[in-house]
């Protein structure tokens, strides 16, 4: 929960592309010492919170742009809905067509106190990396609430599941 018991909303865009007959996805590694290790279970879609009266699609291209290090793609949005993550944070997320450079991707950083109680600030990316994965192995990948977003996706572009 955020402050004042409200519950902490992100908006992010899942972006995929076409590889013969199916599709790829695009998610991303958090950065930073806490995650440093952690692989499968820890990826995201590119996504960010939003505040109170901010329109979510609107958020979710910024967190996009912020993330990846370039604008999302124009096109239209296929709303995928809404998750809870074990945290109580509520993710929404819209699909885009698009394709970039997963290697090349510059995240905006963050500061942490690192290593805790040092006293010492240490800048960190917020995303260390990206890649694109068929859905069957993002499904592995990503956070557990927010493999959902996979099936949803393939069940609108009428694609079996794997």
């Amino acid at each position: 929960m955020s402050p004042a018991g409200r519950v902490a909303r992100s908006a992010g865009i899942f972006l995929f592309r076409w590889v013969g007959p199916a599709i790829e996805v695009l998610i991303v590694h958090p950065g930073g010492p806490i995650w440093a290790r952690r692989d499968d279970g820890a990826w995201s879609i590119p996504k960010g919170e939003y505040g109170p009266g901010e329109e979510p699609l609107a958020a979710a291209r910024r967190e996009f742009a912020e993330e990846i290090g370039t604008p999302a793609p124009d096109g239209e949005p296929l709303a995928l809905g809404e998750v809870r993550l074990k945290s109580g944070k509520r993710v929404v997320a819209w699909a885009l067509e698009g394709d970039l450079d997963a290697d090349a991707i510059r995240s905006n950083m963050f500061e942490l106190q690192w290593p805790p109680r040092s006293g010492r600030l240490q800048a960190f990316p917020e995303v260390d990396r990206a890649g694109w994965f068929e859905p069957a192995a993002a499904r592995v990948k990503l956070n557990p609430a927010q493999a959902e977003f996979v099936d949803r996706l393939l069940d609108m572009l009428d694609l079996s599941t794997d």
